[in-house]
């Protein structure tokens, strides 16, 4: 028997994701054929029906589905984690169970790194799943960015991220305006592919964050280490999107306001590093004060939360942010965006990148 080197493990983390599996892994199978591609799913201790819906889907697969299994929910950062200390590919890509590919997706992010060696990770064009965004009756389907990575992450200097393709609430219709192969900031935790190797290099998903902004923050440790992030347009997925928690729920803001304030912490220069989080904690009341105009009172609630949490923490992130800026080449990034998005956005109207 002749033992093949994989090429690329694409890593589907599951956890109660019975409904996504049996939706959209039929996709990546069909578009996933290469003898040097794997597909993996690895299951966060389901208690649903997930692994039933492996075994079936299993049963007509011209190559088995190879599993991993935990016995618990890691989360999204620790449970890749521990899920790539199994790969040994040279590519890996994490991949959300809620994501349908289409035909070449793979084989154009990998050729990519191929003729790149100085690239770490690329992602592909992320679409909107269409039903999300019925057209009217007879109008034709509209082709929409997905939030969560779209044409490719970007950051501004406060932290906050954005894409090409979607600002703030704002997402762009899809018209080929971003077809270009671009370097970008971040590449999309929805779909990323990176050399496995720079992967365990620079520690993964950040375990601590459990979930949200931890691509962002491995990207960050990547760009300042001295490599480089594309998103290739010439890939093209569709991403549901909100699959595990609905936008704005007060536990998604958490995570998501907690986070960054740690990985400001984690990876800014100290010349930086109190400015931009003095200039954070205004901002984040600015928010509290909006959600409580708006009569939302536990996304308000969960901004304090999460403020109070980072301070907690904060006294456990002195080594990671001595590792980070020990090992990085470039503190602070040239690719991040040196003007204000939240500005640009409120003052300036700016609605496109």
């Amino acid at each position: 028997m002749t033992f093949i080197l994989m090429k690329c493990s694409v890593v589907i983390l599951n956890w109660n994701g019975a409904t996504m599996l049996r939706r959209y892994l039929p996709s990546v199978i069909e578009h996933t054929q290469d003898s040097d591609y794997e597909i993996v799913v690895a299951d966060n201790g389901s208690t649903d029906e997930s692994l039933q819906v492996i075994e079936e889907v299993n049963r007509s697969a011209a190559k088995p589905i190879r599993t991993i299994l935990f016995e618990e929910n890691y989360g999204f950062a620790e449970g890749y984690n521990r899920a790539l200390q199994q790969i040994e590919a040279e590519y890996c890509v994490l991949l959300n169970s809620d994501v349908a590919v289409t035909d070449g997706w793979l084989r154009h992010l990998t050729d990519y790194l191929d003729a790149h060696p100085d690239v770490a990770a690329v992602q592909p064009k992320i679409r909107a799943w269409q039903p999300k965004f019925q057209p009217a009756e007879g109008a034709e389907p509209v082709e929409r960015f997905e939030h969560a990575g779209a044409a490719g992450g970007y950051m501004d200097y406060l932290g906050y991220p954005f894409c090409r393709g979607r600002i703030m609430s704002y997402v762009e219709e899809d018209h080929g305006q971003y077809d270009t192969t671009q370097p970008v900031f971040w590449t999309s935790g929805a779909c990323m592919c990176a050399r496995t190797r720079i992967y365990k290099e620079c520690g993964g998903l950040d375990a601590d964050f459990f979930a949200h902004m931890e691509e962002i923050d491995l990207c960050w440790r990547m760009n300042s280490r001295g490599w480089k992030l594309v998103c290739v347009p010439d890939s093209v997925v569709y991403h549901l999107g909100g699959g595990a928690l609905p936008y704005e729920s007060p536990r998604k803001l958490f995570l998501n306001f907690r986070n960054s304030l740690l990985m400001l912490y984690k990876n800014l220069p100290t010349s930086r590093l109190c400015p931009t989080l003095v200039a954070r904690c205004f901002l984040d009341y600015v928010a509290v004060m909006q959600y409580l105009l708006k009569g939302q009172g536990q996304n308000a609630k969960a901004v304090i939360q999460a403020r109070m949490a980072y301070h907690k923490m904060r006294s456990s992130y002195r080594q990671k942010r001595q590792e980070n800026l020990a090992l990085a080449v470039e503190t602070f990034p040239s690719i991040i965006y040196r003007r204000s998005i939240i500005f640009d956005w409120f003052i300036r109207r700016r609605r496109t990148y």
